[in-house]
């Protein structure tokens, strides 16, 4: 039989364990339940790109180009930065090797590899050496963004020499001899006061806009990056000096891609296809071609990867196929190729890639 003491102070101790139990709650809470965004980038590795951006910009502000000659003050050529982002091995690399090959006075390289990704395959003699310090990347954050500007900054620091400054990844290859593109970059001066342009493709009629617009949540974007201004394009771009010191120093832009997506919005976060063109169409529309270099093949996309390529589909033919482009230059590099298909891009890279 139950005392009339246990009936009476149940409630009361009900009521005692639940109003102990709310601390416990606010405690508890964030760690036992999902986030309601993504991850952020840690405070850390945005104090050290912060102090590497203003050295790069202090750096190109003053800094002038070293003249090859004094009495005849000539100019060195420019060059061109090729900037690998990765997170496996640059399987690729031997191409690379035979793409540079005699042209060593006309570009760097730099790489931003994954500090957490293990690279296996010794990097081949152009490659050895270019690592850049690196922080962490992952899909569908902004440290895709991060790691660019990372490299971007590295490149201007290294060099006053380099004038363009080409994104690639690891599944990158060529399509055209190294003389070929040198000379699609130089010839294109359509820009204003007769300036080189930047090959970044800048597209606001697409029906993935809204959603990606709106994946950090409603309004989040404002009033910096209005709807109307907010543009697409592809990762990967060829940018010129002027326009890689701009995406560097920005800060205000920045603030709001920076931003994490929410969880349920995580479809639609795609930050790093959106910064780039948004910037440099709000900065400078002119002074961009608005197509990329870069041919990609989204016929058959999964979960926003494009086609990926296989040895099987590796001929003279696909290459002179990947080359033709509606703009007014032809595509100067394809992706994405897997790691097996290196041996027979080997057999045709003399007698096709590196030959027009």
């Amino acid at each position: 039989m139950t005392s009339p003491v246990t009936t009476h102070a149940s409630p009361f101790l009900l009521a005692l364990l639940l109003l102990l139990s709310i601390p416990v709650v606010f405690l508890l809470g964030p760690r036992l339940l999902p986030p309601k965004t993504l991850p952020a980038i840690p405070d850390a590795d945005e104090s050290d790109d912060l102090a590497l951006f203003r050295r790069a910009i202090l750096s190109s502000s003053s800094a002038k180009p070293a003249t090859t000659s004094y009495f005849f003050h000539r100019r060195p050529r420019p060059k061109v930065a090729f900037l690998f982002l990765t997170n496996s091995d640059i399987v690729f690399s031997p191409l690379w090797e035979k793409y540079f090959r005699g042209h060593r006075k006309l570009f760097n390289l730099y790489v931003h590899a994954d500090p957490y990704s293990v690279l296996e395959l010794p990097p081949t003699p152009t490659f050895r050496g270019r690592f850049v310090p690196a922080k962490a990347t992952q899909r569908a954050s902004p440290t895709l963004i991060s790691a660019a500007r990372r490299l971007l900054a590295t490149a201007l620091l290294d060099d006053p020499s380099n004038q363009f400054f080409a994104l690639l990844s690891q599944s990158c290859i060529p399509l055209h001899p190294f003389p070929t593109m040198y000379k699609t970059l130089l010839s294109d001066n359509a820009g204003p006061h007769d300036h080189h342009r930047s090959f970044i493709e800048i597209t606001d009629n697409t029906s993935i806009l809204h959603d990606r617009y709106y994946a950090r949540g409603d309004a989040v974007m404002l009033p910096e990056v209005p709807y109307d201004q907010f543009r697409a394009g592809s990762q990967f771009f060829v940018l010129t000096r002027r326009h890689a010191i701009m995406v560097v120093r920005d800060m205000r832009l920045w603030k709001k891609f920076k931003l994490p997506c929410l969880v349920e919005r995580n479809y639609s976060c795609y930050p790093e296809e959106h910064y780039f063109p948004t910037l440099l169409d709000m900065q400078d529309p002119a002074g961009c071609t608005k197509y990329s270099l870069t041919r990609v093949n989204w016929t058959d996309q999964v979960e926003g990867h494009p086609h990926t390529y296989h040895p099987g589909e590796v001929s003279a033919n696909l290459i002179r196929e990947l080359r033709k482009s509606n703009a007014k230059y032809s595509y100067m590099f394809a992706r994405k190729f897997a790691p097996e298909c290196l041996e027979p891009l080997m057999e045709i890279a003399d007698s096709v890639i590196l030959r027009d």
